[in-house]
């Protein structure tokens, strides 16, 4: 794999100036970079983690994907064996590092952006002593960024256990005594699920909807092929449906897929209503309850969050200010795999592929010219 370790001396080297530089190395991050790499654009993948695919690897041990096999495949790849089969978040990793070796992908995995600037004609990217210009900058960050949770966590007492759904990885890092899982998006129920074998377990929140049909491979069959075309074609900014809906979509949590409320009654899971803030050291429900829990499981999602990003022209609502990925208000800068930028499955792996080769194409309508001579091109030593 084309995956050179990133290195750190202490010296400064001087940046290496190159077309594209994508911020992730996720599946949004390499498809991109598959279609980058068809027009032999100079570009670089910059990945905080040690490995590709290490953002799967990290979630908890029991986590399968929601899509079939047939639909979590990259640009050039199908994914493996059993097309309806739903693939274990590990091998779902193994996959995207392979498909960045199969590639030959630019991949820097260890380099975490720690500022990104703009100096009015080209980006600046910075990763502790290495640089890069870029014409363009692609932020393929993913959706989990910085775990959210309420602010009122803190005043639980110190020998209560609480983990976000990031760092949860099973029920062995519980201690013993019940569980109060928050938020009933698909990670709160599935999680609640698991640790209703273990550990008494109260689920807190109210979810949006649920798919109302059994998730397996009959609905792999028959029914995913028509959420899966909605997503993708109906769904989106350029139709009248979807410039009503997507707004609506925006609002409310994710509907539940495979663990459905009444798979967690049946489980003995208590389905409590939300959670309203902690009182002499015990959690407290919209309703007035007190649950005195000993194990808090926060599924309370993610902000997103670009902490390194130093570039004072670009308005608040930059995020907002954008179409299909492109940031209006700074020619060159892409967001790319983030949630609703075109369709309702942007986030999603059907539909990475397809917004990063709209986006590849218009990456190649706005080439710039190679460095001059003696500016250094390619990867950062």
């Amino acid at each position: 794999m084309n995956t050179t370790p990133a290195t750190d001396t202490g010296a400064v080297a001087g940046p290496a100036a190159v077309d594209t530089v994508i911020i992730g190395a996720g599946q949004s991050g390499l498809a991109l970079g598959y279609f980058l790499a068809q027009q032999h654009r100079d570009f670089v993948i910059l990945d905080a983690g040690t490995r590709v695919g290490e953002a799967w690897r990290g979630r908890w041990d029991s986590l399968r994907l929601f899509t079939p096999a047939k639909y979590n495949g990259l640009p050039g790849r199908p994914f493996p064996g059993d097309h309806l089969a739903f693939p274990t978040k590990d091998e779902q990793a193994d996959y995207l590092e392979d498909y960045a070796s199969r590639f030959h992908l630019p991949v820097r995995p260890g380099t975490a952006v720690t500022r990104l600037g703009h100096d009015g004609q080209r980006f600046q990217v910075t990763a502790g002593t290495q640089r890069w210009t870029a014409a363009n900058v692609v932020l393929a960050t993913g959706a989990c960024q910085q775990p959210r949770t309420p602010g009122f966590a803190a005043e639980l007492p110190s020998d209560v256990v609480q983990l976000h759904s990031r760092n949860y990885k099973n029920p062995a890092q519980l201690k013993p005594g019940p569980v109060l899982v928050v938020g009933v998006g698909n990670s709160g129920a599935e999680i609640a699920l698991e640790t209703s074998r273990t550990h008494e377990t109260w689920l807190a929140g109210k979810p949006s909807a649920e798919l109302p049909f059994r998730h397996g491979r009959t609905a792999a069959r028959f029914v995913f092929p028509v959420i899966r075309f909605a997503g993708l074609h109906v769904l989106t900014t350029s139709t009248p449906v979807g410039r009503k809906m997507l707004p609506k979509i925006a609002a409310m949590a994710r509907p539940l897929i495979r663990t459905k409320l009444a798979d967690l009654r049946a489980a003995g899971v208590h389905l409590v209503p939300r959670v309203s803030g902690v009182r002499d050291g015990e959690v407290m429900l919209d309703d007035g309850q007190r649950l005195p829990v000993a194990n808090v499981i926060w599924c309370t999602g993610f902000t997103e969050a670009y902490p390194w990003l130093d570039i004072p022209a670009l308005p608040a609502n930059w995020r907002e200010q954008q179409h299909r990925g492109i940031v209006e208000a700074l020619p060159g800068l892409y967001l790319l795999g983030k949630e609703l930028i075109f369709a309702e499955a942007s986030e999603t792996l059907p539909g990475v592929g397809r917004d990063a080769k709209y986006l590849a194409k218009r990456l190649a309508a706005t080439r710039t010219p190679q460095p001059a001579a003696g500016v250094q091109s390619g990867l950062a030593s």
